[in-house]
């Protein structure tokens, strides 16, 4: 019974101390209660009004057409409420009594009347749209969020996304802004300075619940970047599912071999997960030691063998469970935390934006071996929504593109995290590039 009381508070301890690591140091109930309200708005900017100027006329325009189509479908409903809790269709009508004439109430003092004349004719300049938008949005029952999306170029683009929407139609609206051509390899990326990570959005997710988790004057950005890696696993499956064959076996795959790959562990009533394991390098809590450990792969979660213990399955202790984490790549952790080597990635709950007991970091050996186990990981925790992502975007894709040529014109930037080649501006002298690692 004492064991069981020590785990217990043990347990209630821990629980603590991740809530603690989620909450933002410094702020009160009332400044957080505030900043989630201005945070429902706008992201990349100082402020909503900031975010309404930039939007585009057109889209303003929309927003504002929907934002009045919303009011009108939540019009209170005049009846009186139900207080008993039961659905009485055979009651009286409230017309039996006589009443007098209700006079009209003055309005209540404080009462914006500019606003409420605004809204009694159509706003004409882009200034009264905006005034008037403000009062919708806090009206609103929907999340919206006005986002700024950065380019490759340092240009941006801004966007009014709501919490239906997937990132896969905010990518299709970025292709209309832009004119770019619709390759698969295109992605909306998150970025982190303050833990120097990245994570690129799978289609499928709705864009406004990660932008939601952000912290209050939060650094992160969104970036719209082709990302040649994104759907690797469908037009190289052999590197995942044959990945103990030889160098010349793998470049021995055809096309054919290729797609009968992909429908035998994507088109079944089951995903197969690619049956990985090795050696990674694991961060200790609090210190900038990395330690050997031996890591399986499994459909749940990743597992570990712990010190002393053969390979077999009961001998297996469980590192992680893929339900509350994502996996992030990371930037220079070879200078920041000592890693073996460059070739990182994190895992973490997408609520921890800065640095904490509860993130996980690997390192690999090489950049084959982190492409390999960071999209092993993406097929066992998102399975066959990741081959509905990448058939939607060969739908979308324009005839003329290939995800291979994307892949080598692309433009670098600071938060790019792997090593391509890509064709730099005239006036730019690069330094000599790094090998490529081929598969």
């Amino acid at each position: 019974m004492d064991d069981i009381d020590a785990m217990f508070t043990h347990l209630l301890g821990e629980m603590d101390h991740l809530s603690q690591s989620l909450k933002t140091e410094g702020d009160s109930p009332e400044a957080d209660s505030a900043a989630q309200t201005e945070k429902t708005f706008s992201i990349g900017f100082n402020d909503l009004n900031e975010s309404l100027n930039e939007l585009e006329d057109n889209d303003l325009d929309a927003l504002m057409a929907d934002l009045e189509s919303k009011s009108a479908t939540q019009e209170p409903l005049t009846s009186e409420p139900n207080i008993g809790g039961t659905n009485d269709q055979t009651a009286p009508p409230a017309t039996t009594q006589k009443h007098e004439p209700a006079t009209a109430l003055p309005p209540p003092p404080g009462t914006d009347v500019s606003c409420r004349n605004m809204q009694m004719r159509e706003p004409q300049t882009k200034a009264e749209k905006i005034k008037l938008a403000l009062e919708k949005l806090k009206e609103a029952k929907m999340r919206k969020l006005i986002v700024k999306v950065l380019m490759s170029d340092g240009s941006s683009k801004t966007l009014m996304v709501d919490e239906r929407q997937s990132v896969r139609e905010v990518l299709d609206k970025l292709f209309e802004k832009t004119h770019c051509d619709c390759s698969t390899a295109w992605s909306l990326c998150e970025t982190n300075p303050e833990l120097l990570i990245e994570r690129t959005f799978e289609d499928h997710e709705h864009l406004v619940e990660p932008l939601s988790a952000w912290t209050r004057y939060s650094e992160n950005k969104v970036y719209f970047l082709p990302r040649p890696q994104k759907y690797v696993m469908f037009t190289d499956p052999q590197i995942f599912y044959m990945w103990k064959k030889d160098k010349a076996a793998l470049n021995a795959i055809n096309q054919q071999a290729k797609d009968l790959l992909v429908k035998e562990n994507f088109g079944g009533s089951t995903l197969i997960v690619p049956d990985l394991e090795g050696t990674l390098y694991l961060k200790e809590d609090g210190k900038k030691v990395w330690k050997p450990r031996y890591f399986v792969l499994r459909a749940s979660g990743i597992y570990f063998v712990p010190k002393g213990k053969t390979k077999s399955s009961t001998d297996l202790a469980c590192f992680v469970h893929f339900e509350k984490i994502n996996i992030y790549m990371t930037k220079n952790y070879k200078q920041k935390y000592r890693a073996p080597t460059n070739f990182c990635f994190m895992l973490k709950h997408p609520c921890i934006q800065k640095d904490s007991p509860y993130i996980k970091l690997l390192c690999c050996d090489d950049e084959k071996t982190l492409v390999l186990w960071v999209n092993s990981i993406r097929i066992a925790k998102y399975g066959t929504a990741l081959y509905k992502n990448y058939q939607a975007a060969m739908k979308r894709a324009s005839p003329t593109k290939t995800l291979q040529s994307a892949a080598y014109k692309a433009p670098k930037t600071a938060n790019h995290t792997e090593d391509y080649e890509y064709e730099p501006p005239p006036d730019f002298i690069p330094p000599p590039p790094p090998e490529r690692t081929s598969f």
